[in-house]
């Protein structure tokens, strides 16, 4: 009785490699958000603040709001240039709806101590009592 050949082909191997490729392609889409998004996450007004001794933030128990004054003495409320009207409808607004909110003040070294002295009347006018000036802490010598 003849008995013919049964093949057996040789299982596959398993793959012993990794391939990388794929990985390092979705690492170097990933380094190139993250290089074009950083700039627009920090504010992108260039201020000189004024350096000061004791300057430490406290723990942010009440919400916040940022209010900048560039060298120029333009206010800019969430980084939008806004006019006196303007400011004074949105503080207004705001302390409308949340009395409570810390108005931080961040003005440049050479703002005019009026236009300082004016955004702060804006402020208490609208119901923010509140309100934190911001500086960079002085170096150590």
């Amino acid at each position: 009785m003849p008995f013919g050949r049964l093949e057996r082909r040789a299982a596959p191997q398993p793959m012993n490699e990794i391939n990388i490729t794929p990985m390092v392609d979705v690492m170097l889409v990933l380094v190139v958000i993250f290089i074009l998004t950083a700039p627009l996450l920090a504010s992108a007004l260039r201020l000189e603040l004024p350096r000061a001794q004791g300057t430490t933030t406290a723990g942010a128990a009440a919400p916040a709001v940022t209010l900048v004054l560039d060298r120029a003495g333009q206010a800019y409320l969430g980084d939008q240039p806004l006019t006196q009207a303007q400011l004074a409808e949105r503080l207004a607004r705001i302390g409308a709806s949340q009395p409570d909110t810390e108005v931080q003040l961040r003005a440049d070294a050479r703002v005019p101590y009026g236009r300082v002295v004016e955004v702060m009347g804006l402020a208490h006018q609208a119901g923010l009592h509140r309100i934190g000036f911001v500086a960079e802490p002085q170096p150590a010598r």
